[in-house]
């Protein structure tokens, strides 16, 4: 009957405004949450048939979506590990509880943003049991080749902040002059000596003393030098042996002109470098190329070492840890050196709004998704991660209030024509033969 559907399509009305004044009071109430999605009733009209004898009111349905693809603004905070992602991408997480006991996960959820702190284990997770995951980097701090369509190379972000950390040594850079007047006949030919610390691969302190001794011919000048390195790790025990021998021409006079090995790793003409093994291994000492400027040269009468350079620090304790725009986790210490322990990456599907909402503004990848791709920070697709961030809620207050007042309106206007329908039909019931 007529009039019976059209009460039934007021008791749809009432439904689904219903339905809307619950998501506009779950995005009110999210407006202050951190990386909340707010949520869009979507409404449908329902046919359900016409003909000339009369119209059949059909009403309407109501389909909710969470619009993940929305982001909030960022604004900024006070700790390091607290990140959002600019742009496009999602931030790999995991529950702390499977996490705590097995220090592995079983399901790997996604989020935009978190506010992650080291906990008594060393796990950057949030308050609300969120874990952070990401690719642990080997001791060269380089990022191994990893799956990137499954979430199984990722494991949970830990940092010790008791951790020590020391660099050895592995290269070592000479910009020295030699005084031009000792190769010179009639010189006293005294030898200048150089000693240049290096850290071993535990972290202690040993130096390796270079000691240049100048030819002196019987007459004119030799430009020639007699190079000796010792290691103090291995008693004074000399390591490499070389003649250098410098240009006195008009042009790229005071040059480095050829290195002659006695003992120890030949000279790369190419690099400009050496090797000699010192006790803890291999170590690269950098002369200058042939003919070039910045590394041994032969000039004046004076003994001095321009530049010395060389990698590698002591043992130094940790103070600090930082993401950067890429998703590098990185770890510094007291002494100046930098870590990098971790990579977080971001991931990616064709459809955002397709995940599976679950709680703590996270979300699983679902059928509606599609498969995920977990990329570098700020490749493909996905933006950056900022450091000292944070997104806020997506909401809209100001909106949703409007669309508040128009729900109440449509919910009012839906009970008069429920309400006009009932007495239409008790005036029905009323009419007497």
């Amino acid at each position: 009957m007529t009039i019976s559907s059209s009460m039934n399509a007021g008791v749809a009305g009432l439904h689904v405004n219903a339905t809307k004044l619950g998501t506009i009071a779950d995005n009110i109430a999210n407006s202050s949450t951190y990386g909340y999605k707010r949520v869009e009733a979507d409404f449908h009209s329902l046919v359900i048939g016409e003909n000339s004898g009369g119209y059949t009111a059909g009403g309407v349905r109501a389909t909710t979506e969470r619009l993940i693809n929305e982001r909030g603004p960022l604004v900024t905070t006070s700790n390091a590990t607290d990140i959002a992602v600019r742009g496009r991408g999602m931030i790999p997480v995991a529950a702390a509880y499977e996490v705590e006991n097995t220090g592995d996960f079983d399901e790997m959820m996604l989020t935009t943003t978190g506010s992650f702190k080291a906990d008594e284990d060393g796990y950057l997770r949030t308050e609300s049991g969120l874990v952070m995951l990401g690719w642990p980097a080997d001791d060269s701090g380089s990022i191994p080749l990893v799956p990137r369509d499954t979430a199984d190379g990722l494991v949970p972000v830990q940092i010790n902040p008791n951790l020590f950390q020391g660099k050895p040594t592995t290269t070592i850079g000479l910009g020295v002059n030699l005084p031009a007047t000792e190769t010179e006949s009639g010189a006293a030919g005294t030898s200048q000596q150089l000693s240049v610390e290096y850290f071993d691969n535990l972290g202690k302190s040993e130096s390796v003393t270079i000691e240049f001794t100048p030819t002196v011919p019987a007459s004119g000048a030799s430009n020639e030098w007699t190079m000796v390195i010792t290691d103090s790790a291995q008693g004074g025990a000399v390591v490499g042996e070389y003649t250098l021998n410098f240009a006195d021409a008009r042009i790229g006079g005071g040059t480095l002109q050829a290195v002659t090995a006695t003992t120890g790793g030949a000279y790369d003409s190419n690099s400009g470098s050496i090797i000699v093994n010192v006790q803890g291994g291999p170590m690269e000492i950098d002369l200058g190329t042939l003919g070039g400027t910045g590394g041994l040269s032969q000039l004046s009468d004076v003994f001095a070492p321009l530049s010395i350079s060389k990698d590698g620090s002591a043992v130094g304790n940790m103070t600090s840890v930082e993401v950067d725009a890429n998703g590098f986790v990185h770890a510094f210490f007291d002494t100046g050196v930098k870590r990098t322990m971790y990579q977080i990456p971001l991931a990616d599907m064709p459809n955002t709004n397709g995940l599976l909402a679950m709680d703590h503004q996270t979300y699983k990848p679902s059928p509606d998704s599609g498969a995920f791709f977990l990329w570098d920070a700020g490749d493909g697709p996905t933006g950056d991660i900022v450091a000292f961030a944070r997104e806020e809620s997506a909401t809209d207050v100001a909106a949703e209030l409007t669309d508040m007042i128009r729900t109440q309106r449509a919910y009012s206007t839906n009970a008069k024509v429920f309400q006009t329908v009932d007495e239409m039909l008790q005036e029905t019931t009323n009419i007497k033969r």
